[in-house]
């Protein structure tokens, strides 16, 4: 690892830096897709990275794994799969492997829909993302993202802390 840490409880100027351009970068892009998928489909970025997976695992996929490939809440999760369902573009029903899943299957409209904005996305990917970087660059970025996600992927989940205790009144 680089970069000296002067004082153990903050961040020298190199490291702030690199932060602080990560949320910025990521704070527009993220705008700019959430702007282009409202515009073109009238769904959320979550809702599209719902009908994403789908459409990649032949249109039908469990719930548990839809939780497991977004960084989504599980009480998000069902409020947004219900608002999908309610759209007409995902149905939900018990699983024929497992009686304690819910089965998730994107619906004709729902791959009609992601079809139609994956373009444009992907537009919006190429110009903000893509453009001012290298091949090189890109490599590089996807190992630093991927070690960082997988960094941050090994840690134990939110709904591993303990919870807080309320004081008794």
């Amino acid at each position: 690892m680089t970069g000296s840490h002067p004082d153990p409880g903050g961040l020298d100027p190199e490291q702030l830096d690199a932060y602080f351009a990560l949320m910025e970068a990521v704070g527009l892009l993220e705008h700019q897709v959430e702007q282009h998928l409202r515009a073109d489909g009238g769904i959320s970025y979550v809702q599209f990275q719902l009908l994403g997976r789908l459409a990649g695992a032949n249109g039908q996929l469990t719930m548990t794994q839809l939780a497991d490939g977004v960084v989504y809440s599980r009480s998000g999760l069902t409020y947004q799969a219900g608002l999908l369902e309610k759209a007409g573009l995902i149905t939900r029903s018990q699983s024929t492997d497992d009686e304690r899943a819910t089965a998730v299957t994107i619906t004709r409209k729902g791959m009609q829909l992601f079809s139609r904005v994956l373009p444009g996305h992907v537009q919006v990917l190429r110009r903000l993302l893509l453009a001012p970087l290298s091949d090189e660059d890109l490599r590089t970025l996807g190992d630093i993202m991927g070690r960082v996600r997988d960094h941050m992927r090994s840690q134990p989940p939110r709904s591993a802390a303990p919870r807080k205790r309320r004081d008794a009144r």
